[in-house]
């Protein structure tokens, strides 16, 4: 009767999230501030704008070319279209357009700031006025572009993700849960207990916003569905595993699946307890995006465990040993593992115990070095995979066209009873090529500040940092420099302190939670250590691909921490599925034996696990941002990396050369 009332009760809790779930997109924010860091001057910056006459200033640019070069009649297009931007957005329409030529006679260029009162969002706003603009001469080509349509193209691509991400995912595990299994129907039930943890995960992370302060970003948002279906169908395949070698001994099914979940469930549990915890360490993190991640991720991590470790468990029960047909586990019928593959390899890591452990970690250190010279920023223009929108194929003409105007504008903020000096200040920073006053409130007043040099470059770079100095000088904290090119500015420079404090957190508290598991210090200090090393390794393999063979114009700065986040953490779960089990069969066999038994009897299973895992994070490389491509393709490397070779090979290696001095200072090291 329990697995039918854990049905009936699940059943209810379907019904309950499926309400919450469909509410998650309203509380996802892609605004700028929500991927700024918290206490940053661009991000307070956007948040002073927000209180201007208008709000935060939205601006468009539109840039034509012909690449012959302009001919008559063009001109008197671009007056006309400006003309028609003006009068549905807003704009002053009495005032002549202030229409720049390029040097070469081929493009014309002019901006239109938008009156918010006249728009309802960005992305509407940008398709109006490209349509608007279609009526245009044969050969003239028209692209909008600026602050405003950059970001309406982000968020096009953002609004697509989460069903193309739910859709591929699923496919990609059950097409390797059907190899893996080899059963028509088998594979249907870890596929439907996860899809069950996705509905209900999204529903947790709704609920929690109401109740939490924290953001929910497209990315988070995406990184969640990605995380529910690689640790679901891990934590699947463990109990399925354990489930399987129980139908052996037992002949009910549910007497079968309890010996299971407790041969299972304290390793799966581990598990969890430390993505949920090295997750939560994000928190930490000042960036809003990445500290946001921690309770979305670590919300899906508690829903899926919850759900894999009740409704799956309940299903399996109910179908019976029929759902493993046609290999079907009789009872008596004892099931070896002596003979198999892994077991072999035990045999031939046992005799090569230092080569097994120092080759890998030579190899791994040799890729690490991939990582010299890594950028340390993804350009704004180049962050979109695959595809150019619009935007990007405007501002990149204009840096071409217009060399000496590619110049993005940097906002300035100042009190009123500063801001004459504030302004004088801005003028005569090197770099800055001209200032002037914009809107003003009783709060704040507005300065624009266009630099000599183009957006994200060095020399831009440099200006940011003398303006804020100069500024500071004169207004202390009561003038701020902001704009797209300070936001990324902030964005790299806070990924980068955030590293310096997350990564060693998320170490201490894995280590923390192994060092209990296990009940020693050594060898949750030679995991973590393997896990590391795997890190390092893949993210300098990844780094050459990135630049060498994909193009990428750099590392996206936040790729790191959340890449060192998932393999450490996800890494270290298979590392504890394995040393769970080899501690058990060293209680009864010694060290040597026992982890030749555990890796004999778990290498299948966490291999397939490992799989299905990258399999599922490279889904990511599907996606048209540069940022989640290259999260996948890190996470999925690092976790093959960690799977065939650190935990198939290394980890043992260590372990046996180690001998019982790896648990100490438990009983078993005194056990000899």
């Amino acid at each position: 009767m329990l697995p039918w009332f854990m049905l009936a009760v699940w059943i209810g809790l379907l019904v309950g999230g499926f309400s919450l779930a469909g509410k998650l997109d309203s509380v996802t924010r892609d605004g700028q501030a929500d991927y700024l860091p918290a206490s940053a001057q661009s991000t307070k910056v956007l948040q002073a704008e927000a209180r201007l006459p208008g709000g935060e200033n939205g601006l468009l640019v539109v840039v034509y070319e012909r690449p012959g070069g302009l001919r008559p009649g063009d001109r008197e297009a671009v007056v006309r279209g400006h003309a028609e931007l003006a009068k549905r957005f807003g704009s002053d329409t009495g005032a002549p357009p202030q229409i720049i030529d390029s040097a070469d006679g081929t493009a014309l260029m002019y901006t239109l700031p938008l009156d918010r009162k006249a728009i309802d969002e960005e992305a509407r706003a940008t398709a109006e006025a490209r349509d608007l603009l279609a009526g245009r001469p044969n050969g003239l080509n028209a692209y909008v572009t600026g602050p405003t349509a950059l970001g309406a193209d982000m968020d096009e691509v953002f609004d697509a993700v989460d069903a193309t991400l739910m859709l591929a995912t699923a496919v990609v595990v059950a097409i390797l849960l059907i190899l893996t299994y080899r059963s028509p129907l088998l594979w249907l039930v870890p596929l439907t207990a996860v899809g069950v943890a996705a509905i209900m995960s999204m529903g947790v992370v709704y609920a929690f916003t109401q109740i939490f302060d924290f953001t929910v970003t497209s990315m988070s948002s995406a990184l969640l569905i990605v995380l529910v279906f690689g640790a679901g169908t891990d934590y699947a395949l463990l109990v399925v595993s354990r489930y399987r070698e129980e139908l052996h001994n037992h002949e009910r099914p549910i007497d079968a699946m309890l010996a299971a979940l407790r041969g299972a469930g304290p390793a799966i549990l581990a598990s969890a307890a430390t993505v949920v915890a090295g997750l939560l360490c994000l928190l930490a993190a000042d960036l809003n995006s990445t500290s946001g991640l921690g309770p979305v991720g670590a919300a899906g991590i508690g829903s899926t465990l919850l759900v894999m470790l009740t409704l799956f468990p309940a299903l399996l029960v109910v179908l019976g040993r029929r759902v493993f047909w046609p290999f079907v586990p009789r009872l008596g019928v004892e099931a070896h593992a002596s003979g198999s593959r892994w077991a072999r390899l035990g045999e031939l890591v046992a005799r090569r115990r230092v080569v097994s452990w120092a080759v890998p970690l030579v190899i791994l250190g040799g890729l690490a070095l991939g990582t010299v010279g890594a950028t340390g920023s993804l350009p704004q223009l180049d962050q979109f995979a695959r595809s150019t929108p619009e935007s990007v194929t405007g501002a990149k003409l204009i840096e071409v066209r217009y060399p000496d105007q590619s110049g993005q504008p940097l906002t300035v903020m100042s009190r009123p009873d500063q801001s004459r000096e504030v302004l004088a200040a801005v003028k005569t920073t090197p770099g800055v090529a001209e200032a002037e006053i914009g809107r003003t409130s009783d709060d704040w007043v507005e300065i624009s500040a266009l630099p000599v040099d183009s957006p994200e470059s060095a020399g831009e770079t440099a200006t940011i940092k003398r303006l804020r100095e100069h500024v500071r000088e004169v207004a202390g904290e009561a003038a701020l420099v902001g704009g797209p090119s300070a936001e990324k500015l902030d964005e790299a420079e806070t990924n980068k302190s955030d590293r310096n404090l997350v990564m060693p957190l998320i170490l201490l508290v894995v280590l923390t939670i192994l060092g209990l598991l296990l009940r020693a210090i050594v060898a949750p200090l030679v995991l973590v250590a393997t896990v590391v090393v795997s890190f390092f390794g893949a993210l300098g393999l990844c780094n050459l691909v990135f630049d060498h063979v994909l193009g990428f114009a750099g590392l996206e700065s936040s790729v790191p921490l959340i890449g060192f986040l998932f393999l450490v953490a996800l890494g270290v779960d298979y590392n504890i599925f394995l040393m769970t089990r080899v501690r058990e069969e060293a209680a009864r066999h010694g060290t040597v034996e026992g982890t030749k038994r555990g890796l004999a009897v778990t290498g299948g299973v966490i291999t397939s696990a490992g799989v299905v895992l990258a399999a599922t994070f490279a889904v990511l490389a599907t996606l048209p941002l540069v940022m989640l491509v290259e999260i996948g393709i890190l996470v999925a490397v690092g976790v093959l990396i960690d799977t065939l070779l650190v935990r198939s090979i290394v980890v043992p290696a260590l372990t046996m050369s180690l001998g019982s001095r790896i648990w100490w200072p438990s009983k078993l090291w005194r056990m000899g």
